[in-house]
């Protein structure tokens, strides 16, 4: 059965703000994407807000797109996690992943991609900072993916996710749950030495490095962790402390 493509959106002037929306403005998009569009009109229509076919501006929005970009965003990052972190637990890598597919995450994407300067929306949400909102942006952001996967399938688009959110990796150890600190306050509380952390090991390219950490206490058997930065590593091998001394019944606290 072929696929049902949306609707494309059909644009008239009048209620617009000013977009930067012309076929060559797109294509030099779509070059920074990294992806030659061979239906143009999906990437004007991911980049079609909502408010624009509210004052019947256009006929249709992004917003199917971006149902479909958000599964295709969340494949993605689930590959690129499970692929990068083999040795993660299910617990890490739902927080990772919560991390990389939130709206300020994606928001960003869509700022380093210059979308705000393309989107397609009325002039009243224009003129109040459209351009700028990180939902709006965040949207997009899904609905480009969206796009780019129904104009050249799921490998592109999952292509360009590996690139642009790798860097985010080294982020994520902000998103994981504090196992350092908890396990400071029980081995005080043991009345054991203060743990140690050593670096034992770092893999990977410079864009996306993995780290190993390995904690050490007088008295207990050393653990090893691994993550995207020095603090992730430290933090999953602490971690891996807490689930074996019975402190943590799992990966969640």
């Amino acid at each position: 059965m072929a696929e049902r493509r949306p609707r494309l959106a059909n644009l008239r002037p009048g209620a617009l703000g000013l977009p930067d929306a012309s076929d060559k403005a797109l294509k030099g998009l779509a070059g920074r994407l990294g992806h030659d569009f061979a239906d143009l009109n999906l990437l004007k229509l991911a980049l079609t807000h909502s408010s624009a076919r509210a004052v019947e501006a256009a006929d249709d929005d992004n917003e199917r797109l971006e149902f479909l970009g958000d599964r295709v965003l969340g494949l993605a990052v689930a590959e690129l996690l499970t692929s990068r972190f083999p040795e993660a637990r299910e617990g890490e890598l739902a927080r990772w992943f919560n991390h990389l597919v939130r709206a300020q995450t994606c928001a960003e994407i869509a700022q380093g991609w210059d979308l705000g300067r393309y989107l397609v929306m009325s002039s009243g949400e224009a003129g109040s900072g459209g351009r700028r909102k990180m939902t709006i942006l965040a949207n997009a952001c899904e609905a480009v993916l969206g796009a780019l996967h129904c104009d050249g399938g799921y490998g592109v688009a999952a292509k360009i996710v590996q690139r642009d959110w790798a860097p985010h990796l080294s982020e994520l150890d902000v998103a994981a749950a504090d196992a350092k600190s908890v396990l400071q306050e029980w081995v005080q509380g043991q009345k054991l030495p203060l743990p140690r952390y050593v670096e034992t090991g770092r893999s990977g390219p410079d864009h996306a490095p993995e780290f190993t950490a390995e904690v050490q206490i007088k008295g207990l058997d050393p653990e090893r962790g691994k993550g995207p930065s020095k603090r992730a590593a430290e933090q999953a091998a602490a971690l891996a402390v807490l689930i074996r001394e019975g402190v943590w019944d799992s990966v969640e606290p």
